[in-house]
């Protein structure tokens, strides 16, 4: 059987390794928390296994719509932002057309675009491992469909600064579909850190892309959305497989919606423990890079396999990337002294 080459060369996205049941996975940026209180009761007596999901998702959509001051057109909502982002590049690409985005960024831009058939173009992040928005604008040319740009950057935790991504919004041309991930949004500290809610209806050609997954506990259900133009997210939908969501996650996400006083103190403990580990990190002599994320990056360059392997014997499982370095997610609170331990003989060897 023929397969499209392109594809049969593509590596699957594979999850991280996994700890002991005592041990701390710390490799897929996921809560170190259940649901919200409340929220598992609450959508499961509103699902009926038996039908299928309303897929349109006229509830959250709804509501969602209503958050966030847009029209219903202006949201919609897939399985994950990750499908989300595949629906909108699917959406504008194809052979011969090329997308654009930071690299290193979320490690499954590439494959995302292979699947289109069009052409990645990888720009390099600067020193401080941050998105150089001047060179993502400089390589958009007439083969240009998309430009990605993810805030905070996964895997290396910086974020874009506000008034620059606005500087970099008006060099790009208004045909070019500008995407702005932001799976991490919540976790951001940095009031000079772009926020893609102020920008909604601003650009006839910038989506922004949320998720569930993260900050609200629900990565097991898969839902995220995304907010822009209505005719942008019209053809995003056409692309989508249909009840690709649940309706357990749709009520889920809605419960979920109902305890934002409860998120936001979660968040503000990740966010604590997140800033005293890379405090701990730097003070030790390591090179962190601005966290905006629930995660730190640990520089590892050719080391980073062997750091790696260090932190799993230590039953701590992280993300090594290549020859470049290590993320390490925010979990639980009994973790963080271990990973220093960890990080404080490496950096001694």
């Amino acid at each position: 059987m023929r397969l499209r080459p392109e594809i049969a060369a593509l590596t699957a996205y594979s999850q991280g390794r996994s700890p002991s049941p005592d041990g701390f996975k710390l490799s897929s940026n996921e809560s170190p928390f259940p649901a919200l209180p409340g929220v598992l009761d609450a959508a499961t007596a509103h699902v009926d296994l038996n039908r299928y999901p309303d897929g349109a998702a006229i509830a959250l959509r709804t509501r969602l719509a209503d958050r966030f001051g847009v029209e219903f057109g202006e949201v919609i909502v897939g399985s994950g932002s990750s499908s989300l982002l595949q629906q909108l590049f699917l959406a504008a690409a194809a052979p011969g057309d090329e997308i654009v985005y930071a690299w290193r960024s979320f490690e499954a831009y590439p494959g995302f675009v292979t699947v289109t058939g069009a052409t990645s173009i990888q720009v390099p992040l600067t020193e401080a491992l941050e998105h150089d928005l001047d060179a993502l604008a400089a390589a958009v040319n007439d083969r240009t469909r998309v430009v990605v740009v993810c805030s905070p950057n996964n895997p290396t935790g910086p974020a874009v600064e506000g008034a620059a991504f606005e500087a970099f919004m008006a060099k790009v041309p208004a045909e070019v579909l500008v995407v702005l991930d932001e799976a991490y949004r919540e976790f951001v500290t940095d009031p000079a850190a772009v926020d893609g809610e102020q920008l909604i209806g601003r650009y006839p050609n910038l989506v922004i892309t949320r998720t569930f997954s993260k900050a609200y506990g629900l990565a097991g259900l898969r839902i995220g959305y995304a907010i822009g133009p209505a005719r942008l997210l019209a053809a995003a939908r056409a692309t989508a497989i249909p009840f690709a969501v649940t309706e357990f996650g749709f009520a889920a996400a809605l419960a979920s919606l109902d305890r934002q006083p409860l998120l936001d103190a979660r968040v503000a403990e990740i966010t604590r423990r997140r800033d005293a580990l890379r405090a701990a990190l730097l003070e030790q002599g390591w090179d962190v890079p601005q966290a905006q994320g629930n995660f730190v990056w640990l520089p590892t360059g050719e080391r980073t396999a062997a750091a790696a392997d260090a932190f799993f014997d230590a039953d701590i499982a992280v993300r090594p990337f290549g020859v470049e370095g290590i993320r390490i997610s925010i979990g639980e609170e009994a973790s963080l002294e271990r990973i220093v331990a960890v990080a404080a003989a490496l950096i001694a060897g």
